[in-house]
């Protein structure tokens, strides 16, 4: 792991972890991530505007995905990637200290939802075969059902929803 010396690593996840990694390890982060920040389908949950947050909000999302609403693997990570890149949208262009995340589930959907105190609206920008970056938006317009922006008087909520087969 070469080259890493003085990027700062998250609590708990320095380089003997991501050697270690596995399923069941991911799986355990994903619940401490649940007890330490709360259940974002009961409340909206503060998250920093930091990057390893975009890991943070995954590990959320995979929790209430698979194991609460009980979706299938390929809902589940669809659901997980466009999470990541919403929040990862509001990490690097919002200029916020905190962000929320909010998920809901009603018959037929989900809906995932990203507040910020930001009222810059997203782009979705045409995206090149070999961009680099730049694909979030464009991965939610394609993955999701729909998405959108609600201003608020301080803010926005960013949201996409999916439609699911109901149990």
């Amino acid at each position: 792991m070469a080259g890493l010396e003085g990027i700062e690593q998250p609590r708990g996840e320095g380089r003997a972890t991501a050697a270690r990694w596995s399923p069941a390890v991911e799986d355990e982060h994903a619940l401490k991530a649940f007890e330490l920040f709360g259940n974002p389908t009961e409340a909206e949950v503060p998250l920093p505007s930091r990057p390893e947050s975009a890991a943070t909000a995954r590990r959320l999302a995979q929790v209430v995905v698979l194991r609460q609403w009980g979706l299938t693997p390929k809902m589940t990570e669809d659901a997980v990637l466009l999470v990541s890149e919403l929040v990862g949208n509001a990490v690097r262009h919002t200029g916020a200290r905190v962000f929320g995340l909010r998920m809901r589930r009603r018959r037929g959907w989900i809906r995932v939802e990203v507040r910020d105190p930001s009222r810059g609206l997203p782009c979705l920008m045409p995206v090149q075969e070999m961009d680099i970056s730049g694909r979030g938006l464009f991965l939610v317009d394609k993955l999701s059902d729909r998405w959108g922006v609600d201003l608020l008087p301080r803010g926005k909520t960013t949201w996409f929803e999916m439609r699911v087969a109901d149990r």
